[in-house]
């Protein structure tokens, strides 16, 4: 039985009434399909989402995709240097502009999607990345739509990014005049990046939870691009307004089928003027020209065979945004009040050294000041990068199990990420909590004390009996104000994840600059959490858990540079 049939049967989908045509043109249905999706793909204490029996390794998909036949630009591999610091690369005006050309595009992808090692055991070698992702299987895929560029390009192009030549596969020219239409009012010298995923990629190993492991790798994406445009002193604006099947014509995928196929996820409009633009409303009628260009290259098979997940296509298909779909008003976005450190690190170091742990020593701790100075930079305070890229107002809050941190008691922590949702969110949480302000909290930093108690084994639990969870500084699930954001629109589904993948990296590059290690867990027991909380419905859904500490490095790895 498929996806949708089980849907059906399952009495979230059309009643018995209703006509047996379902429409996927009704936003009703979709929302139903994507939360029927989400309930299905829970793990339980008693029963995992539904996955392979085992990993086919004749069939493991190709990590890269290349377009067959188009015209390769290398770009410029650029080693880290001292300056900008990390620090300044968050907020606006931190960094001195750089002009539009080709050394700052390189230096943008070989600071966000590009190879930052590789690793090998014995015969197996493998490819890290500057951007994480669920399994290092790395279905997000980036295009460059940008306008001449000396040394670049001679006119206005499509390119896909290939991350393992470091370089620009040229699949389409555009005209001057559509690239004039489709930048009308936009500031000068701005370009767009578009991220699309590889659903199958994920899929092979997860099976039909993947499409959830796939949202997050676009939003750490997002939060990647954002933080290495803010080291070149440009901004970058989520094109929130744009169709999913408008993406599709810009980037050159619309007509792709098939497992290995990609799937629009986000443009991103990056403005080195400094000045951040908006995206005009006319914008579908410039995209629905771009299928007419002269498109080259064929995209590789990933795979020689393939297994159906029908419950991932579907979510896609329901989870798809219509253009101008409306918009998200005005919310309540405070300043940031709290000094910046005086000293941080190079920020290309951070960015290209960042790695996932795969064990934590279970016993070193932070200290408060570093743990609340790590909150205080994933708050999506104003100007701050990499959350004012994102125009909707917050949706994800943290639930905190605190470990080791001096001077703070063991217990579970509450980070409300947006203030105008606090009645809400307490309402919805167990009536015995506490909701008390840690002594030695910065007062505009509004973490809450839950419940005092020795939580390490709880957090294992939780976590897939994973023990990353409790042997770290502190671990965490992000909560998501769930049913307020689907009700808005199914197509909102993917954005809780890709705020989790945001706030994911932000934790990941924290991390590095104290000299530790983070790493994102998806696997996690998702109806546990909500027990903890005692949450009894979906108003709040948890959507990605992450750990932070001192990590256990395997001596049987070597690391190697990754670009000779």
């Amino acid at each position: 039985m498929g996806f949708l049939d089980r849907f059906k049967k399952g009495g979230t989908g059309p009643s018995k009434d209703e006509p047996a045509e379902f429409s996927f043109a009704d936003p009703s249905n979709c929302r139903r399909v994507v939360r029927a999706y989400h309930q299905q793909t829970k793990h339980g204490l008693h029963r995992y989402a539904a996955g392979p029996m085992g990993l086919d390794w004749e069939n493991q998909p190709d990590p890269f995709r290349t377009w067959e036949g188009t015209e390769v630009v290398s770009l410029d591999v650029i080693p880290p240097t001292d300056e900008p610091r990390y620090g300044s690369a968050f907020s606006s005006g931190g960094v001195p502009k750089r002009g539009l050309s080709r050394q700052a595009i390189s230096q943008l992808f070989f600071d966000s999607l590009s190879l930052s090692a590789w690793k090998q055991a014995g015969e197996a070698r493998w490819a890290l990345r500057v951007n994480p992702s669920s399994g290092n299987l790395h279905p997000t895929e980036g295009y460059l739509l940008a306008p001449p560029i000396e040394g670049l390009c001679e006119h206005a192009v499509v390119a896909h990014y290939a991350p393992r030549e470091h370089g620009l596969e040229l699949r389409a020219q555009i005209p001057d005049e559509l690239w004039a239409s489709l930048t009308d009012g936009l500031p000068p010298d701005a370009f767009f990046v578009a991220l699309t995923s590889i659903h199958w990629r994920e899929a092979w190993k997860y099976g039909e939870r993947a499409f959830r492991y796939c949202q997050h790798d676009a939003g750490h994406g997002i939060a990647a691009l954002t933080v290495a445009a803010g080291g070149l002193g440009w901004k970058v604006a989520l094109c929130d307004q744009i169709g999913t099947e408008d993406l599709a014509r810009l980037v050159g995928v619309s007509e792709e089928v098939g497992p290995d196929a990609e799937t629009p996820e986000c443009l991103l409009l990056v403005c080195p003027s400094g000045e951040r633009g908006v995206l005009d409303a006319s914008v579908s009628a410039s995209a629905a020209q771009f299928p007419a260009l002269d498109w080259r290259g064929r995209p590789n098979d990933l795979s020689h065979e393939h297994e159906d997940w029908d419950a991932i296509d579907l979510a896609a298909r329901a989870s798809i945004r219509p253009p101008g779909s409306g918009s998200y008003g005005e919310w309540n976005c405070t300043s940031r009040t709290a000094a910046l450190p005086l000293e941080t690190p190079s920020l290309r170091h951070v960015v290209r050294q960042r790695r996932s742990a795969v064990a934590l020593d279970g016993k070193t701790g932070i200290s408060a000041e570093a743990f609340y100075g790590i909150l205080e930079n994933v708050m999506p305070r104003a100007g701050r990068a990499p959350f004012d890229a994102l125009p909707w107002s917050p949706r994800l809050h943290l639930a905190i199990f605190v470990h080791r941190v001096e001077g703070l008691e063991p217990g579970l922590y509450w980070l409300q990420r947006d203030a105008d949702r606090q009645d809400a969110i307490r309402a919805a949480c167990r009536p015995e909590f506490l909701w008390a302000k840690p002594a030695g909290c910065p007062p505009d930093l509004p973490l809450s004390l839950l419940f005092p108690s020795d939580l390490k084994q709880a957090a294992s639990q939780i976590s897939c009996d994973q023990a990353i969870a409790g042997d770290g500084a502190f671990s965490l699930g992000m909560i998501a104000d769930f049913d307020r954001s689907i009700e808005e629109g199914a197509w909102f589904y993917p954005r809780l994840f890709w705020e989790a993948g945001a706030i994911g990296q932000v934790f990941y590059l924290e991390a590095e600059v104290l000299g530790l290690r983070g790493t994102g867990i998806g696997c996690y027991f998702d109806d546990a959490v909500h027990s903890i909380l005692a949450l009894r419905d979906t108003t709040l859904q948890s959507l990605y858990h992450f750990t932070l500490g001192q990590p256990v490095d395997d001596e049987r790895l070597t690391t190697q540079e990754p670009y000779e």
